[in-house]
């Protein structure tokens, strides 16, 4: 038989009773509200024990919503971090390399300058140098020494002008031309500079040799007083070389003199300085007392 559509309690009393019940619970529980609500009006602090039972009893539920948060929040900054990560690898990779590109730039004006000083202080304001010049080759391995400067005729630079750098000298010019000029090395075979010993002038010559190296040979015959370590200057004689300027320091002896090395390695040297031919004081007087009397009278006949 199907169930009556009819949803009205009818005379069940047990149906009655729970409908009168629940309206008994809403109309009591609307009762115990607004008493409440009057309560918490006229007396804030009647239900403060409840409030902090109730933060007493949601307390642990809190921590772990607050937990759960900070953990997802670095959850979500450990992930932001991996995958910008590369970006600031590669942005810290370019910084280095800038850095140290700049260092080494650094470095290498530092020791221009030093060279560039050390240049400054070998000047003398009585006899200015003809021109300063870089040295932009050199020949290290062939049987002849020759280097070449970034100066020529242009700058004053004539065949013949004696070359040295901050630690000695270096050479004479053999060819020029408008802008550069070719140096005959104190270390080639046919370059042949008079020079005396720093300490007591003892007389001698230089000379290159084929292997590179270079001979000290003494004009006095005898037993050789040469020591390692003995610097040979310029000593002017024969004119071209100023003297005073560091040439040679022996490094070996020989029966007949010495084995040395050069005071200036063209190899090593940078900047160099062009200087007047040197002219002894006695032929310097000589030569201008010929400017002053002019030239020879004509023979009528």
């Amino acid at each position: 038989m199907a169930r009556s559509r009819d949803l009205r309690p009818g005379y069940s009393r047990r149906a009655q009773y729970g409908i009168f019940t629940a309206y008994v619970i809403a109309v009591g529980g609307v009762i115990i509200g607004l008493i409440a609500l009057g309560i918490s009006l006229l007396n804030p602090a009647a239900f403060g024990f409840l409030r902090g039972a109730a933060s007493e009893i949601s307390a642990p539920a809190g921590e772990a919503s607050t937990a759960t948060r900070r953990s997802g929040a670095g959850l979500v900054s450990a992930i932001e971090a991996w995958f910008e990560t590369g970006h600031q690898n590669l942005e810290l990779i370019h910084e280095i390399a800038g850095a140290r590109a700049a260092a080494v730039s650094a470095r290498a004006t530092a020791d221009e300058n030093r060279r560039l000083k050390a240049l400054l202080h070998i000047v003398d304001p009585a006899a200015p140098p003809v021109s300063a010049a870089r040295l932009i080759g050199s020949t290290a391995a062939s049987a002849r020494r020759y280097a070449v400067i970034d100066a020529g005729d242009a700058h004053g630079v004539r065949a013949g002008q004696p070359v040295r750098g901050a630690a000695g000298l270096i050479g004479r010019v053999v060819e020029t031309s408008r802008d550069t000029a070719r140096i005959l090395l104190v270390s080639d075979a046919s370059n042949v500079v008079p020079v005396r010993r720093a300490g007591d002038g003892l007389p001698g010559f230089v000379q290159g040799t084929a292997n590179g190296k270079i001979a000290i040979r003494l004009l006095s015959l005898g037993n050789n007083p040469l020591h390692p370590g003995d610097v040979f200057v310029t000593s002017g004689s024969g004119g071209i070389y100023p003297p005073g300027v560091p040439v040679a320091v022996v490094s070996q002896t020989r029966r007949d003199g010495a084995e040395g090395r050069l005071a200036a390695d063209p190899a090593a040297t940078d900047y160099v300085f062009v200087l007047p031919v040197y002219q002894a004081p006695a032929v310097a007087a000589m030569a201008d007392a010929v400017k002053a009397a002019g030239p020879p009278p004509k023979d009528d006949n």
